[in-house]
């Protein structure tokens, strides 16, 4: 090896950093050898990267799980170890053809989460602490007494208003409620968000304004507003909604009563980061809710619950293409007009029994997501 040189150039400068080879240090008597630890080939292969290679033909292309060729505009192919899918015969069933690269379930893998401690649920959902809940139940009294003193002495027709959820009384059953949402969270790479998020680079809040919806939106009255603000307050202390996140092999996580809901309750805001449509328009995110529809489609927005949400997003959607799909529904989305902005809420369209699971429509305003293999 001819020795480093002073110049200057950025070739030798690359090089001058490189060492020669040395001879190992002999062992020493007594010592014994390092012992050498190997991992197991299957632990080495779910951790390889891997590389999408394209097959010269896939005309012979069958499904790994029900073993048909048949309907191959709905095979789905994976990156990784390229066997064919039927989106309907995938557990969970893939409902629209994905954007990019896609993997099966098993070359997935799936992600263990722990267990949460009642510490760690009140750190990952951040519950106000004792000191601040004086100040909420004393708001929520005053909304009451506000409620007392407003009712008209004319008598007019009875309109339907929205309920508060009612939390669950046992501690310990709420903290294993919350657990379940906060696991199916963290098993996704998301955070919990109880509201609207507006990001740089994403639509700012100044573009959320009910005004621009096509047709006008529907303001939420005095009376329902109190009633979204107590169910704010109790959520800010940690007493949610009774609701279970439980994991179907088929539906992939959904939301079950874990008592029961009167009709007409308020079971959760829409929420996650707002954006502009027209920029989502090829995302492959299957949360996306619409926020705002404009007479522009350059003013429409809509909710990604991909990285930031709530128990909204895990609540699934009917087969509206059957009669039996149809009947599950038990909720209903409604967009609102809140102090300007755009809102959206779920709320029980029906008294909905314990145990049952969480249904609605997700085409309420437009007909565009593909439910037909819905369960």
């Amino acid at each position: 090896m001819t020795p480093a040189t002073t110049n200057s150039s950025p070739s030798a400068q690359r090089h001058v950093g490189f060492s020669r080879r040395t001879q190992a240090p002999r062992q020493l008597d007594g010592d014994s050898p390092p012992v050498k630890k190997y991992r197991m080939l299957s632990e080495i292969m779910a951790r390889a990267p891997y590389a999408v290679v394209e097959r010269e033909t896939y005309s012979d292309l069958l499904c790994d799980q029900c073993g048909s060729g048949e309907l191959p505009e709905e095979l789905l192919l994976c990156d990784k170890c390229d066997k064919g899918f039927h989106m309907k015969c995938v557990r969970p069933i893939v409902v629209r053809i994905p954007i990019g690269s896609w993997l099966c379930p098993n070359c997935q893998g799936g992600k263990r989460v722990r267990p949460f401690s009642q510490k760690k649920i009140i750190d990952f959902f951040g519950i106000r602490r004792s000191s601040d809940d004086a100040n909420d139940k004393r708001s929520s009294q005053d909304a009451k007494k506000r409620k007392k003193c407003s009712r008209p002495l004319v008598l007019h027709k009875k309109k339907r208003r929205l309920l508060p959820f009612v939390p669950t009384k046992d501690l310990n059953r709420r903290l294993k409620q919350m657990g379940s949402l906060a696991s199916a969270l963290t098993a996704l790479n998301m955070e919990f968000s109880d509201h609207l998020t507006y990001l740089p680079g994403m639509a700012p809040r100044c573009a959320n304004q009910a005004l621009l919806e096509n047709g006008g939106m529907q303001t939420l009255s005095k009376e329902d507003m109190e009633t979204l603000e107590q169910c704010i307050a109790l959520s800010k202390r940690g007493e949610f909604p009774p609701f279970m996140v439980v994991y179907d092999s088929r539906e992939g996580y959904t939301v079950e009563a874990d008592d029961l809901i009167k009709d007409m309750t308020i079971i959760a805001e829409y929420t996650g980061d707002v954006d502009y449509l027209d920029t989502r328009e090829r995302d492959d995110c299957d949360s996306m809710m619409t926020l705002l529809l404009g007479a522009e489609s350059s003013q429409s927005l809509v909710i990604c619950a991909d990285k930031r949400g709530n128990i909204a997003r895990f609540i699934s959607g009917i087969n509206n293409h059957t009669q039996e799909g149809r009947k599950k529904q038990n909720c209903k989305c409604v967009r609102y007009n809140v102090n300007g902005e755009c809102r959206v809420f779920l709320v029980a369209i029906r008294d909905i029994s314990k145990g049952e699971r969480l249904y609605y429509d997700y085409n309420g305003h437009e007909y565009q997501y593909p439910t037909h293999h819905f369960v």
